[in-house]
């Protein structure tokens, strides 16, 4: 018996490969911007290659290797990587957001060899353990891990996030005070600007809130449709890894820090393991939930939180307006690397989780 991830059934991965190798053409307008989604050539390519070269077993055997732990929670299990790094190592979760995995955290795991670092599969994501009713909201997946941490004997810990993981890690520091000794994060959550904006904001407060709305309306487009329709993406997702490819691989791509070439941060190997993750799970409608029933805890965090702000993450809120939210001791701010520093900037994201964890023995 094992708590690794079930293998894939072999029919699963042919059935993949006859679908790539008869995907249609896909025409759309020659006069369209480069901005106006992926680039259809470097799609092409990638799938190709996903058809006849790919080795998606080689990926599943790397995967389902991780030390794995099932824990039992009150909202179902929860599948998590569990490294130990002796009895009085300090204790990090590493925390992923959408449109990734575990595999985030792959560069910076060989980096923390003496902290116990615990990374849970969000539910509804890859490689997660399968819940009733499917996905988990963030605020549902918060009591997960803290409820996780305790059966596993971690009764203090340092939570590091970005992206959807950010929600994550809020809520648990918000719930569970007593757990988390402080916080690291590469962002805070859009709603915050999205809903709750203060009155009193001041000049650059405001000119992040509007940078963020004319992110939301050039860029947002797939998280205003997976907030309000996410059944209807979801079916066809789900059925063309295609259509499922070309909507991660935008992301990969635009959420980078990559002059232009994806390559730069991710090989061919690398985007089709993040991808394929999603379609051997079958689980891109259910990574919608936390997008569909969202919301922001009421109170704020009491724990110390290290920032970490990367020059071509998304939409960087400024430090006056993160400290309203969070108790915020260091903030640092990097001008290489973008949304998922774990992977782009491992050094430096392990150094900050380092860091969190210092301040978490003073507190």
């Amino acid at each position: 018996m094992t708590d690794a991830p079930e293998p894939v059934d072999p029919d699963v991965v042919t059935d993949l490969r006859r679908r790539l190798r008869k995907r249609r053409p896909t025409p759309v307008a020659d006069a369209l911007p480069g901005s106006a989604g992926v680039d259809l050539d470097l799609l092409d390519e990638l799938l190709d290659y996903w058809a006849d070269g790919y080795d998606w077993a080689a990926t599943e055997q790397r995967v389902r290797a991780l030390p794995w732990r099932l824990v039992p929670t009150s909202l179902g299990p929860l599948r998590a990587v569990v490294r130990p790094a002796g009895p009085d190592a300090p204790v990090a979760v590493l925390v992923h957001g959408w449109p990734d995995s575990v595999l985030r955290f792959e560069r910076v795991l060989p980096l923390l060899t003496d902290i116990t670092v615990v990374i849970p599969a969000l539910p509804g994501y890859p490689f997660a353990a399968p819940v009733d009713g499917h996905g988990r909201t963030a605020a549902e997946t918060a009591t997960m891990i803290a409820e996780a941490m305790t059966a596993l004997g971690y009764n203090e810990f340092v939570v590091s996030a970005g992206d959807v993981g950010c929600d994550v890690a809020e809520t648990i520091a918000a719930e569970h005070p007593h757990l988390v000794t402080a916080l690291h994060l590469t962002d805070i959550s859009q709603y915050h600007y999205l809903t709750a904006m203060p009155e009193d904001a001041n000049p650059e407060e405001r000119a992040y809130e509007e940078h963020g709305h004319r992110w939301q309306f050039t860029e947002g487009g797939y998280m205003h449709l997976q907030r309000t329709k996410p059944r209807t993406p979801a079916v066809a997702l789900n059925d063309s890894p295609a259509g499922l490819a070309a909507w991660l691989l935008e992301k990969l791509t635009s959420w980078t820090d990559n002059d232009g070439d994806v390559y730069q941060v991710f090989s061919r190997d690398d985007l089709l393991d993040w991808i394929s993750g999603y379609w051997m799970s079958a689980c891109i409608g259910t990574s919608f939930t936390p997008y569909a029933m969202s919301r922001i805890p009421d109170k704020a965090p009491p724990a110390p939180a290290v920032f970490t702000i990367y020059a071509y993450d998304l939409v960087n809120a400024p430090r006056a307006f993160a400290a309203r939210i969070f108790n915020v001791q260091a903030w640092h701010e990097y001008s290489r690397g973008g949304h998922f520093a774990a992977w782009e900037q491992a050094a430096s994201y392990a150094d900050a989780v380092r860091e969190a964890v210092a301040l978490g023995r003073r507190r």
